[in-house]
């Protein structure tokens, strides 16, 4: 009985771990793949536009962005 729940126990803390070491590995692989939107990036969406940006565009844009996050 006891036993059983020793366990039961052990295969929960095996298996907490494991899933935290696998999840962690797809977040830093989907971060490297997809890196998040900067004030550079930004820079570069407006000049593909043909347009130079202002500073003050630029930091409302990333507010803007950052707030839907």
């Amino acid at each position: 009985m006891v036993q059983d729940i020793i366990q039961i126990l052990v295969a929960l803390v095996i298996g907490f771990a494991a899933g935290y070491f696998f999840t962690q590995n797809l977040v830093k692989k989907q971060l490297a793949k997809n890196p998040p939107v900067n004030e550079k990036m930004i820079r570069a969406m407006y000049m593909s536009m043909g347009r130079k940006p202002s500073e003050a565009q630029i930091k409302s844009t990333m507010r803007e962005m950052n707030k839907y996050k």
